[in-house]
């Protein structure tokens, strides 16, 4: 028997769906996606800033921070104002802040440097939010 504890018939527990407890669904539309939609959109977003910073940017900025800072870009300006990228649109999901509303410039600006940062974007709750997320008081969802 492992060291997990189990319930009276003996199963062990389920694991609370993500984003339920924050008043999400458990499925469909408006639910917490999971890993495969995540990376998917992160990498049309990154082909995206890539294609785009080597064909605009190469000779000022470099190929090394180009895609980086476009990307970012993209991400502040997207998110911000619309709530999607092209890889999240491309995806099926959205980001909005805990309360339905759009996300904003500033939230977005929090989210957007979080996200540069990349270890904050790793580091996950059970709801799958990073702390990008939470500091930004944002979740992604399905569209």
């Amino acid at each position: 028997m492992s060291a997990r504890a189990t319930d009276a018939g003996g199963t062990a527990p389920r694991e609370p769906v993500p984003g339920v407890r924050l008043g999400l669904p458990a499925s469909g539309p408006g639910s917490v996606p999971g890993w495969g939609r995540r990376i998917a959109g992160l990498a049309v977003d990154w082909a995206v800033a890539t294609l785009i910073a080597r064909t605009f940017l190469a000779d000022s900025v470099g190929t090394d921070f180009g895609p980086l800072l476009v990307w970012a870009l993209m991400h502040l300006l997207l998110v911000s104002t619309t709530g999607t990228t092209v890889g999240h649109a491309v995806a099926g999901t959205v980001v909005r802040r805990l309360d339905g509303r759009a996300v904003g410039l500033a939230r977005g600006l929090a989210r957007a440097v979080l996200l540069v940062l990349v270890i904050p974007a790793v580091v996950t709750d059970p709801d799958r939010r990073g702390l990008h997320d939470r500091a930004a008081g944002t979740v992604v969802v399905r569209r």
